[in-house]
C-alpha cells in the first residue's frame, strides 16, 4: 500500500491528487493497483475549500485557526491566511474500523424517524449524556454484529464508525450508561408500537388487517432464578430443556412488520395468551375487523367460541391437530378438491358456523413422504440390530425406549411384542423380542402426509384465498429466524427482569430496522437479503488519514473507501446518496500523541 500522486493540467494550471491504492501481483509477473481512499486534491485551485473546512485546534486557544495548505515541495500565493505544508510523503493510516454498515443502519433509523421519537422521549441527562444517541448506538450494534454490552463497551464501539456518525465519543458506550439506558425504554413500549404503525402505513402502504400471532422461546446462559421472575423451565423451541427461559409473543404482518410484542414467563402456556393478546391489541388500536392467522395449539375452544361471539365477530383461521381428521374424515370424503394454486388442492366444509379447510400439497406429500420412509428405514435397521444383540432384560426396555425416542411418530406404525419379565432368578439372563408393523397405521399415516386442516369462521369462499392467507404464518416464522439468527436475541445473560425485557426491547428494535430494510430490498433488488446488504455496505471501510506538517502539526482526514461498482449500484437501487467525507482537521503533535 503506498500514496499516488496523479498529475494533470488544465486551463493552465497544474492539477495534482492524492490517493492511497494497494498493489496486487497477478499471474504472469505483473501487478495491478486497487484504489482504497481518494484524499483529494491539496493545491492552489483547493485553497478556499480548504480555508473553509480545515480548523487548527492548538493548545490554549479558545477559538479555532483557518489554514491554507500545501505539499511541502511547493508553496501558495501571498494570503492573509497563514500557510501550513505538509509531508504526504510520510502519510500514515490510523484506526481501521467499519462504517458502510452503521451509516445504512442510521439512515433506517432516520427513516422511521426513531431518532425524532426518542429524542422527545429520552430527552438529556443533568450531566448532559444523550439517552436518545446511547439507544441508537445500541439499536446499531445489535442490527449490524450483536452481541453482549460489555462486548460494545470494550472492543466493538471502537472498531466501529457508530462514534464518527453520531458526533460522540467512547463516553456513549460506557458500560454504566449502558445499562442505565435500559432502564430508561420500557415506558415508551406502547407509544413505539403506535409510531411504527404509522410511518410503515406512509413508508410502504402497509395495512394492518391481517394479524399473524406465535410464540417462541428464548434460553438464558445462567443459573435459575430463587425467587419469582421471568425466568423459568417450560417447553423450549430451542431444544435447551436444561435452561431457564422467556417467552415472546409476536404479533406481525403478513409483509413482516410487527405491530407489537409480550415478554412471558418461561413456564407460559400457548393456549392461555391469546385472549390476553387480543385485548391488548384492542386496547393499543381499537376494535377493527382484523383477522388472525395463528398455528394450531394456541386458540382454545372457549376463545375461539368468544371471538365468534363479539360485535363485530373476531376473524379467524388457525390451523387444527390431524386428530380432528377422523371425525371429519367420512364429512371430507364426499367433498370435491378444488385447485387453489398448481400443486395445491383443497376442500371446503362448512359446519356449525365455521368453515373446515382440508389441503393437500404435492410437494409437501413428497417432503413428508421421504422424512416418514428414512426414519422407518433407520427404525427397522436398530431393531434388527437390537434382536441380534444379547441382551438382559433391563438393557432391552431402555434400548427400545430410545429407539422410540429417536422414532417419534413412525413409531406408531410398529408393533413391539416383548417377553413376560424374568424372575429374579433369571434376570441376567439374555432375551429377545418381536416386531411387526401395523398396515392400517401406515395406511393411514400416507393418507394423511402432505395433508392439513384448518378451521375459519371466514365467510371466503375461493380455496385459493383461504390458503394463501394461511401461508403467510411462514413470515412469523421468518420473524423469528431473524430476530434468533441475525439479530442473536439469544442466549440472554441479564438476571433482573426490567433487563430481560430491555434486552428484548433492543432486539426488537434492531427487528424493525431489519425489516425495513428487506422491504425496501424486495421492491428494488428481490434477490438481496437484508443481512446480505449489511455485510456488503460493512466493506466501506472508515479511516483516519495522518500526515505531518512542516511545523510538527499533524492534519487528521478521517475517510471512507470508495464504494466498488456492486455497492455503487445497490445504493442507487435503494436511492441512498453517501454524505460528503468529514472536514479535515489539524492538531498539536503533542495531542495527538497523548490522544493516541
Amino acid at each position: 500500500m503506498f500514496l499516488k500522486c496523479s498529475v494533470r493540467r488544465k486551463d493552465g494550471k497544474e492539477h495534482r491528487t492524492w490517493s492511497i491504492v494497494e498493489s496486487r501481483r497477478v499471474h504472469g509477473g505483473g501487478s495491478v493497483q486497487r484504489h482504497l481512499l481518494y484524499l483529494g486534491e491539496i493545491n492552489d485551485s483547493q485553497q478556499a475549500a480548504w480555508q473553509k473546512s480545515i480548523a487548527v485546534f492548538a493548545e490554549g486557544e479558545a477559538e479555532p485557526r483557518q489554514y491554507a495548505l500545501f505539499p511541502e515541495d511547493r508553496v501558495g500565493a501571498a494570503t492573509d491566511v497563514p500557510q501550513l505544508q505538509l509531508k504526504v510523503g510520510e502519510l500514515t493510516l490510523h484506526r481501521p474500523r467499519q462504517w458502510g454498515a452503521c451509516w445504512l443502519g442510521l439512515e433506517l433509523w432516520r427513516e422511521l424517524r426513531l431518532d425524532e421519537f426518542w429524542q422527545e422521549k429520552l430527552p438529556p441527562s443533568r450531566e448532559g449524556t444523550r439517552w436518545d444517541l446511547v439507544l441508537t448506538g445500541l439499536a446499531l450494534y445489535r442490527l449490524i454484529d450483536p452481541g453482549s454490552e460489555w462486548r460494545y463497551h470494550r472492543e466493538w464501539f471502537e472498531r466501529s464508525a457508530v462514534g464518527d456518525l453520531l458526533g460522540r465519543d467512547c463516553r456513549l458506550a460506557a458500560a454504566k450508561t449502558l445499562y442505565r439506558c435500559h432502564d430508561l425504554l420500557l415506558a415508551h413500549k406502547a407509544a413505539l408500537f403506535s409510531h411504527l404503525q404509522e410511518r410503515w402505513r406512509d413508508l410502504f402502504n402497509a395495512k394492518f388487517d391481517v394479524l399473524l400471532y406465535d410464540l417462541t422461546s428464548t434460553y438464558f446462559e445462567c443459573d435459575p432464578p430463587e425467587e419469582e421472575g421471568l425466568r423459568r423451565h417450560g417447553y423450549s423451541r430451542d431444544k435447551r430443556s436444561d435452561c431457564v427461559q422467556v417467552v415472546i409473543a409476536l404479533i406481525v404482518t403478513p409483509e413482516g412488520f410487527p405491530l407489537g410484542y409480550e415478554v412471558l414467563t418461561g413456564n407460559t402456556s400457548d393456549k392461555t395468551t391469546l385472549k390476553g393478546m387480543l385485548e391488548k391489541i384492542e386496547q393499543q388500536y381499537g376494535k377493527a375487523e382484523r383477522t388472525w392467522l395463528m398455528d394450531r395449539g394456541i386458540p382454545t375452544e372457549e376463545v375461539l367460541a368468544e371471538m365468534r361471539a363479539s360485535t363485530p365477530p373476531v376473524r379467524y383461521l388457525v390451523g387444527t391437530p390431524k386428530g380432528r381428521l377422523s371425525k371429519l374424515e367420512k364429512d371430507l370424503a364426499a367433498q370435491p378438491w378444488q385447485e387453489a394454486r398448481p400443486g395445491v388442492t383443497v376442500k371446503l366444509l362448512p359446519q356449525e358456523g365455521e368453515l373446515y379447510v382440508f389441503a393437500q400439497s404435492q410437494a409437501r406429500i413428497a417432503k413428508e413422504r421421504a422424512m416418514r420412509r428414512r426414519r422407518l428405514k433407520k427404525l427397522c435397521a436398530r431393531l434388527k440390530t437390537l434382536q441380534g444383540q444379547q441382551l438382559t432384560y433391563k438393557d432391552l426396555l431402555m434400548k427400545i425406549g430410545a429407539a422410540k425416542a429417536d422414532a417419534g411418530l413412525c413409531w406408531g406404525a410398529v408393533e413391539i411384542t416383548l417377553p413376560e419379565p424374568p424372575a429374579k432368578a433369571q434376570k441376567a439372563e439374555a432375551v429377545t423380542f418381536s416386531v411387526r408393523f401395523d398396515r392400517q397405521r401406515l395406511r393411514q399415516m400416507y393418507r394423511r402426509e402432505g395433508r392439513y386442516l384448518l378451521r375459519s369462521n371466514l365467510t371466503e369462499s375461493d380455496p385459493a384465498a383461504l390458503w394463501q392467507h394461511y401461508i403467510t404464518l411462514t413470515q412469523i416464522e421468518e420473524a423469528f429466524k431473524n430476530l434468533k439468527g441475525d439479530l442473536s436475541v439469544r442466549p440472554i445473560h441479564h438476571k433482573k427482569d426490567g433487563r430481560i425485557e430491555a434486552h428484548i426491547f433492543l432486539a426488537f428494535l434492531a427487528y424493525c430496522l431489519h425489516v425495513t430494510l428487506g422491504r425496501r430490498l424486495h421492491a428494488l433488488a428481490p434477490g438481496l437479503t437484508a443481512r446480505s446488504a449489511l455485510e456488503k455496505f460493512a466493506a466501506l471501510k472508515m479511516v483516519d488519514v495522518h500526515i505531518p506538517t512542516a511545523d510538527g502539526r499533524t492534519l487528521l482526514l478521517s475517510r471512507y473507501t470508495q464504494p466498488d461498482p456492486e455497492i455503487q449500484l445497490l445504493l442507487e437501487k435503494l436511492k441512498l446518496q453517501l454524505p460528503p467525507q468529514p472536514p479535515p482537521k489539524i492538531t498539536a503533535a503533542t495531542t495527538l500523541s497523548a490522544a493516541v
